[in-house]
């Protein structure tokens, strides 16, 4: 946690609350002071970074009733207590309600450093838990989504985790059938920004005319046809995510104007003077290099340079085949609840087929031969039976492509290298070779 920790003072007397600001400011602890309990109120949350020292005796809400509300919010929250001599019965009493310390008046500035000191590393201790306790839920609900053990799939959530707490726009670039838009999906549902609306549009799928409209919206009597007020997208996305898909599609004119609202974060709807406020994180997908294609004129690059201020690359399927049993499973599963079928078996000759297949489609395409293969009819997918459509896979890419998946597979399923190597029948020295191999040593196997 990079972030330093404060100290929120809530003092009503400007002599006693300036003295406790020196001593700690002059320790190097950071410090805000505010007069109220109905003040600290506005600047407090579950996950307040940092501690509070509280005046027992305060203006209207005091202390005590300040510290049964604070800790009605965040029970571990370090409320410490000043107090008066006559105010040491209450100050016990607050230690047994929950609070952190009391001090007593008057006291040494030494004094007052030590208790914050201690009050700090108990609250960076709990915000450091919680945290890796947020991550850990972030990373088990990515992999639910997100299905894959191959090394580029688990850096893939790696960097979604690290992105999920910032306001970078994101741009997502991979083949066709890659899951563009379902990355842009799981960081939207991983971000603060999660009970907003994720908003999509496909910059490919529609003229310069309807896409200006569609992004900035219009007021009535824009244009032709313009009956009443429309919201634009962006402006619908306000408070969550714009994915923007096939952005190497977009217009130039719409590049355009589209670089002034992530610059300026405002826009002005077609007809009207009134730039409106906008707080969305931006999210764009393309399957080509738009660096190159800046090169030859057809992209922006101010545009480009904003968009890429965090890039996510997705792996193609043939790059990942050690996944392609387990998504196809996983396919499998979803296509017979949808179309109310048994699941069919899946042989070691059909993973075959499967992990030897190129893929041009991607996830996509796999999904597909899933729901054929439950509806009965795969015989006409290419996978089974049909070459690759970008030519042939050489015979040891195949044997090696397969072994790997399969040896995956198996240490998913059974855990160890022991039960692996039995259900594959095959010595345990041999199986840990192969595991060093192909770069599953981290898959946790003993």
């Amino acid at each position: 946690m990079t972030e330093a920790l404060k100290v929120l003072i809530i003092e009503d007397d400007p002599d006693v609350a300036l003295g406790c600001e020196q001593a700690l400011q002059l320790e190097g602890i950071a410090t805000e002071c505010v007069g109220s309990a109905e003040q600290a109120r506005r600047r407090l949350g579950h996950d307040y970074r940092g501690i509070i020292v509280s005046d027992i005796r305060l203006p209207k809400m005091d202390g005590m009733a300040f510290l049964r509300e604070t800790l009605a919010v965040d029970p571990e929250l370090p409320v410490v207590l000043i107090t008066g001599h006559g105010d040491v019965t209450m100050a016990v009493q607050a230690m047994k309600d929950g609070a952190y310390d009391f001090i007593q008046k008057p006291f040494p500035p030494e004094y007052l450093v030590e208790v914050v000191r201690r009050a700090l590393e108990k609250r960076r201790l709990v915000l450091e838990v919680r945290d890796l306790r947020r991550q850990l839920e972030q990373r088990d609900q990515l992999e639910g989504k997100l299905i894959g053990r191959a090394p580029g799939m688990q850096k893939l959530r790696q960097m979604l985790v690290g992105l999920a707490g910032s306001a970078a726009d994101v741009l997502i670039h991979g083949e066709t059938g890659t899951g563009k838009e379902l990355v842009a999906r799981c960081l939207h549902e991983a971000s603060a920004r999660r009970d907003a609306n994720f908003v999509a549009i496909n910059c490919g799928g529609m003229a310069e005319s309807l896409l200006d409209s569609e992004l900035f919206g219009h007021e009535a009597g824009a244009f032709t046809g313009a009956a009443k007020r429309r919201i634009g997208k962006i402006e619908h996305a306000s408070g969550g995510t714009l994915f923007l898909d096939e952005i190497e599609s977009m217009p130039m004119s719409m590049q355009i104007k589209l670089l002034r609202v992530l610059q300026e974060r405002t826009l002005e709807r077609l007809g009207s003077n009134t730039l409106l406020n906008i707080d969305c994180r931006v999210i764009a997908a393309t399957k080509t290099d738009l660096l190159e294609l800046a090169g030859r004129g057809g992209f922006r690059n101010d545009l480009y340079y904003r968009l890429s201020v965090a890039t996510l690359a997705l792996p193609p399927l043939r790059e990942r085949r050690e996944d392609i049993p387990l998504l196809f499973e996983h396919f499998l599963l979803q296509a017979a609840a949808r179309h109310q079928r048994p699941v069919p078996e899946t042989t070691a000759g059909r993973v075959r087929q499967l992990v030897g297949y190129a893929w041009p489609g991607n996830v996509r395409e796999l999904r597909n031969v899933a729901d054929r293969c439950v509806l009965g009819i795969e015989s006409g997918s290419p996978p089974f039976g049909q070459p690759a459509a970008d030519g042939p896979t050489p015979l040891a890419e195949t044997v090696e492509a397969f072994e790997r998946a399969l040896i995956a597979d198996a240490l998913r399923r059974h855990g160890s290298l022991g039960r692996t190597a039995e259900a594959l029948v095959v010595a345990k020295t041999t199986l840990h070779d192969k595991i060093r191999k192909y770069g599953l040593a981290d898959d946790g196997v003993s």
